[in-house]
């Protein structure tokens, strides 16, 4: 099903919906580098991007002539959106008339623990997808180590995200606009006394996310907050769902679609996310809301991403 006929619109709660629809949390920033774009299907090709995207082309054309027909983008992998689905009861106890359904704020709670739970499983398969070495090009990546560690008062921070900024332009046309780092990554930024020489005489306040995005000329520099529970059962420990590790990658600005050169995108079914009419259930006695969210992301332009690895 990609659109709703009538009947099966009713199944579907429009005021919760578009709760979920503009969930926000301020943790989640993987879709800084896979912007949301809708598609039509659960499954087909996913549209990629190299260095042909950025051909310039002898558009002039002269009378009675051919017009000459380009495609930005080639065939690459297929995909397979992911359907993740999860209820949230309310309990009639918690409602002053268990005969009525749960007011709006009620639903929206609801609908919010869903989300928390839905935007957390796909930051980390973003995360995934952006800080994993193999998916980029030896000449895309870099791990530091010893004395050119960001947490290292010898390193140069500045200096290596100007370098991979260059050696992703000069390699595929276009420069990284935006960047994600993990938590500790920024913690250890924060007070690199190189970096805050480079503030003492505009600023006395903390270092911002928005100041280092100004100092290394990014549109956007966001920080991976995220945890998420891992390691061997009975021994879960909480970890940093982007590791140690920094993102650099040009990434579409409100993108209408695919088509669209771009680092990597989070292909999302139309309609999605959304929520279901609630309904009672005599056993538990609660309304359920059931939040229902297809969804995938995928590299696009991977030539278009540095990664930097073990930074602190």
């Amino acid at each position: 099903m990609t659109y709703m006929n009538t009947k099966q619109a009713r199944l579907v709660d429009p005021v919760l919906t578009a709760a979920a629809q503009g969930y926000k949390h301020a943790e989640r920033v993987g879709n800084v580098l896979f912007p949301v774009v809708s598609v039509t299907v659960r499954g087909g090709t996913v549209i990629e991007f190299d260095r042909s995207s950025f051909v310039l082309y002898n558009a002039r054309r002269a009378p009675g002539a051919h017009t000459l027909n380009i495609n930005f983008g080639y065939e690459g992998k297929s995909f397979q959106l992911a359907q993740d689905a999860l209820n949230a009861p309310v309990p009639r106890e918690l409602l002053q008339d268990a005969s009525k359904v749960p007011d709006v704020d009620l639903g929206v709670r609801a609908t919010n623990t869903c989300m928390f739970s839905l935007t957390l499983t796909l930051e980390a398969e973003q995360a995934g997808l952006a800080t994993n070495p193999a998916n980029y090009a030896d000449d895309r990546k870099l791990a530091l180590a010893g004395n050119s560690k960001w947490s290292d008062p010898d390193s140069n921070p500045l200096t290596d995200v100007t370098d991979a900024k260059e050696a992703v332009r000069t390699g595929s046309g276009v420069e990284p606009n935006r960047m994600v780092i993990s938590k500790p990554i920024f913690n250890a930024l924060k007070i690199h006394p190189k970096i805050m020489e480079r503030f003492k005489y505009t600023s006395s306040d903390s270092i911002t996310e928005a100041m280092l995005a100004n100092l290394f000329d990014l549109d956007i520099l966001k920080v991976g907050k995220s945890m998420a529970l891992g390691g061997d059962p009975g021994q879960e420990k909480f970890e940093d769902v982007w590791g140690n590790s920094a993102v650099l990658a040009y990434a579409a600005t409100n993108p209408q679609g695919p088509e669209e050169p771009s680092f990597g995108y989070t292909y999302t079914l139309k309609g999605h996310p959304f929520v279901e009419q609630p309904f009672y259930s005599d056993d538990v006695k609660s309304w359920t809301y059931g939040v229902t969210y297809e969804r995938k992301p995928v590299l696009t332009g991977i030539a278009s991403g540095f990664l930097f690895s073990s930074v602190v």
